[in-house]
Order: C-alpha cells, then structure tokens, then sequence
C-alpha cells in the first residue's frame, strides 16, 4: 500500500510539475508578445489560415500530390532566402543573390555539360567561383565604405550580364536527364528512410536540449523543467510525422527538400551555438558595442556576404536540377524578390541582430503556399503579385511596430 501510495504521490506531483511549467511558458509567451518579441506565432498563425482558406476553396490544396509539388517548388528559392537572413542579421541587404544563383546553375552546367567536368567537382568549382564574388561584395563593402545596396546592386545588374555572355547566342543549355544533377530533383527518400530521419532528428534534437539543459544547470543558471524538452520534442515529432505520412503518400520526401531542411539546421545550430555566429548577432544588433567588445567587424560582414553568395549559387544549382537546363533567365523573373520577401515574413528584422534562419523555412512556405494557392483557383498573376506585396507589407510592419514596442525601441 505504501508503494502505491507514493507511486500515486509521485505521478501527482510529476502532473502538478508539468502543468505548471506550461503555465509559466504561457506566461513567458505573453509577456514576450506585449514587449514587441511575437517570434514565428504570426508566421505560423499565417500558414494556418492560408491552409484553411485554400483547402476550403480547393480541395486539391491539401492533397498529398499538390503538397509535395510544393515542396519541390520551395528548395531552390528557400535556400536562396538562407543566404538573404545572413546579410539581413547585420543589418544590410544583398540584392545579387537573384543574379548570383543563375551565374552559379551556368558555370556549373557549362563545366558539367560542355567541357566534361563530372558532377561533383563542377559543383564544387560553380560553388567557388561565387564564394569570391562574395568576397569581392563584402571587400567593396567593408574597405571602400560603399553602402551594401549600391555594391549588390551592381552586381545583380554586372552578374546578370556575365551570365548572358557565358550563355552566349545558345541561351539554353539543357543537362542529360539521365544525369545525376538532373535527378537531384527526382530522388525521394524510400518510405523507411524517411520514418528514420524523423526518429534520428527527434532524438538529436532531445538530446542537445537536455545536455543544453544539464549544462546550464551546472553553471548555476535558471532551467525549464524536465518536461518542457520533452513537450518540445513531442510537438516536433508530430510535425515531422504529419509531413512525412503526407509526402509519403505522393512520391515521397524529395531529396532537395532534405537537402534545404539540412541546411536551415546546420546554419541555426551554427548561428546559435558557435562564437562566430553570436558575433554576427552581436554585429547586427550594435556595430558600435561589437567593435568595443573586440569583435572583427570587417571579416564578419565579409563572412556574410560570402555565406550569402555560397548559399544563392546553392540554390541556382537546386532550380538548374529541377529545370534540368540553364537559360537566359536562370536567376531571374521574381527569384530575388521572392528570396527577400521569405526572409523578411518568416520574422528576420530589417534592421538587423534579430532572426533565425527558420524564417527563411517559414517565408518560402508562405509565398509558396499563397503562389499555390492562387494558381488552383486561376487567379490572374497580376492579383498574385499584388497578394504577395500585401503579405510583405504587413511582415514589414509587424517589424517596425514590435521593434518600437521593445524595451529601447526608436520609434521612426
């Protein structure tokens, strides 16, 4: 009796616990949205309304086939967005990215197609060619002072042209569809390797928040309750399970989308957990207070220009594989646009020190969602277009509102 007693005890005091501490996170959640820190909730509210609307008005929306397709069309222009938050956190803009992706799907497609290059190692060579015109970005930025919007500009219009010269009269190039680049875009995980993916990211990402947890314990500082890892991880892995049960039910997980997945992980854990990635928020927050703080200044703005650069010519490389040909407007039409306005509506700040590369994750869904949508219902491109300002604006105005409400916010 007396076992049962205290079993009874103890699975009390656990349910009295957990509650308790959602109790305080949704105090915490409260009070972060009254001090201008509203996070991804209106990201989030926003998918969820688009998902309501559109699944109401076509019930295509929501089916596994349209699903997956929209998780094709968001790779390329979403890894494209990663590289806009790194030059976004400082405070700055990158309006190359557009033209810097098409250039990259070029190179790499000429070496690959033209002078017999294998896959990999045309890549890799595409991939380095617009590493050094970040470099020269962020070198025409930091030493000659000139404003990031003019140096970009310059070469959005300069890389554009350089494009259209290694095209030549042919304008098109087309990559073997029996190629391994082409069948980037038309690899999908098996069934069996995509449920292991969700078990291993579920248990990785358990795992770090309790070690994170243990270590602050140990250094003396404040920490959550055992059960808020674990309430985390339970919400992650239905997400993952849903996404995976839906995809699934098509064709599967495409492996571009492991591939943009993959990447918006390893830069957030790099962002948040290495030195170099709290000196680039440090960076964007106060230039002033980074460079008092004994913090290089000159190489970070470099490095995030050069990541910038990095990432858009990955994302060229995704739009050429799922084309499977470069052509005179690889890198054009709406693609920088789109890469901007993903970023800026999945919560990155304007004015720089705020974000998370997540936002690039939540905006392409977004846009894609809402581009999507319109096209089921054939809506005219011009209302599209019109859509999608309108969805920038408010993300745009969002920001500057919860920036004034935050402790020590200019109000403009």
């Amino acid at each position: 009796m007396t076992t049962v007693s205290t079993t009874k005890s103890n699975d009390k005091g656990g349910s009295e616990s957990a509650s308790r501490e959602l109790r305080d996170r949704l105090s915490e959640l409260t009070g972060r949205l009254r001090g201008g820190e509203p996070g991804a909730l209106p990201v989030v509210a926003g998918l969820v309304v688009i998902a309501i609307v559109f699944g109401s008005l076509n019930e295509h929306f929501l089916s596994a086939e349209n699903l997956t397709n929209l998780a094709l069309q968001m790779a390329a222009t979403g890894t494209i967005a990663l590289g806009v938050v790194m030059v976004l956190l400082l405070g700055e803009i990158d309006l190359s990215v557009g033209s810097v992706s098409g250039l990259c799907g070029v190179v790499m497609t000429l070496l690959y197609v033209k002078h017999g290059v294998p896959a990999g190692p045309a890549v890799l060579l595409a991939l380095g060619a617009v590493a050094l015109v970040g470099l020269l970005h962020g070198l025409m930025f930091t030493m000659l002072g000139m404003p990031s919007f003019v140096v970009t500009l310059a070469g959005l219009i300069g890389w554009q042209g350089l494009l259209l010269y290694l095209l030549g009269d042919e304008g098109t190039i087309n990559l073997p569809f029996d190629g391994s680049i082409a069948k980037l875009s038309d690899t999908w995980l098996p069934a069996w390797l995509s449920w292991l993916a969700v078990v291993v990211i579920v248990a990785v990402f358990l795992g770090s928040s309790l070690l994170t947890r243990r270590a602050r314990a140990q250094a003396d500082l404040p920490v959550a309750s055992v059960y808020w890892p674990l309430l985390r991880a339970g919400v992650l892995a239905v997400i993952l399970a849903a996404a995976v049960a839906v995809l699934n039910g098509d064709r599967g997980v495409p492996l571009t989308l492991v591939i943009f997945g993959s990447l918006v992980v390893i830069l957030d854990l790099l962002l948040r957990h290495t030195v170099v990635g709290r000196w680039i928020y440090a960076v964007g927050g106060s230039v002033e207070a980074a460079r008092r703080a004994g913090i290089s200044v000159t190489r970070i703005r470099i490095l995030a220009f050069v990541a910038a650069s990095l990432l858009a010519g990955a994302g060229g490389i995704l739009a050429a594989s799922r084309l499977s040909a470069v052509n005179q407007s690889s890198g054009g039409s709406d693609i920088l646009l789109n890469a901007i306005a993903a970023a800026v509506i999945g919560g990155t700040s304007l004015f720089g020190g705020r974000g998370r590369t997540y936002a690039a994750l939540l905006g392409i869904l977004v846009i894609q969602s809402v581009t999507n949508g319109m096209l089921l219902l054939n809506v005219n491109s011009s209302v599209r277009f019109m859509v999608t300002a309108g969805v920038l604006a408010l993300a745009v105005a969002i920001d500057s509102v919860t920036r004034r409400a935050r402790p020590g916010g200019v109000a403009r």
